[in-house]
Order: C-alpha cells, then sequence, then structure tokens
C-alpha cells in the first residue's frame, strides 16, 4: 500500500478533521508537522507538482505574511513565491494528502478521502 503522508497543523480544524477522517476510515497516516519541519524549495516544488496547482492556489492569502510580503503582487513568478513559503510555512494551505505521485489539498476534509477512492 501507498505510504500517505498528511502536512498537517494540530491547532488547525480543518487539518485535525482530515486525520480524524483517515484514522476513522482505517488509514495509517505519517505526518508532517510543516510549521515545525517547514519543506525545502525543492520539495514545495514536487509537492506542487503532485498536486497541479501553481504555487499562487498553495497560498493562504489571509495570513499577515502574505500582506506584508505583498505576495499579492501579479509580478512574483513561482519562485518567488516558493521561496516565500518556505521562509514563513504559515502561508501553506493544510491540509495536504499525499499517496504516492498524487496530493490533495483537504479543503473541505473530506477532499483527502477522494484521492483514495
Amino acid at each position: 500500500m501507498t505510504e500517505l503522508i498528511l502536512y498537517h497543523n494540530p491547532r488547525c480544524s480543518k487539518s485535525r478533521g482530515a486525520l480524524e477522517l483517515l484514522e476513522s476510515a482505517g488509514h495509517s497516516v505519517s505526518i508532517l508537522r510543516y510549521l515545525e519541519t517547514p519543506p525545502s524549495a525543492d520539495e514545495l516544488k514536487t509537492l506542487l507538482g503532485k498536486l497541479g496547482i501553481p504555487a499562487r492556489q498553495l497560498l493562504r492569502s489571509g495570513e499577515d505574511e502574505y500582506k506584508s510580503l505583498q505576495l499579492d503582487n501579479p509580478a512574483l513568478d513561482d519562485d518567488a513565491l516558493i521561496a516565500a513559503m518556505t521562509a514563513h510555512p504559515k502561508l501553506i494551505e493544510r491540509p495536504i494528502l499525499i499517496a504516492g505521485d498524487r496530493a490533495v489539498v483537504g479543503r473541505p476534509p473530506e477532499k483527502v478521502l477522494e484521492l483514495l477512492a
């Protein structure tokens, strides 16, 4: 069976909900507390490839850092946005479930189960 990895923030209700759904369905999940162990730029690029989205779609636009770093600037490319997420992992949307070469953002939390269907 493919290893399941959950980018998890235990303080986030959506992240806790996704983990609960996965465990209730009998899935064993490896937890990656990305705020404590931020991903590298290369890891984020790999993750974005698995998600099939550009870096901008992985940003949490409601965070203070988003505003203070002016990440809404359309001139910023993926590398600049990835650098911001690496330096400020709170900017990374959560939760994210990785299953092999695929991944999904668990918004709403039930989306994590769609990846496993």
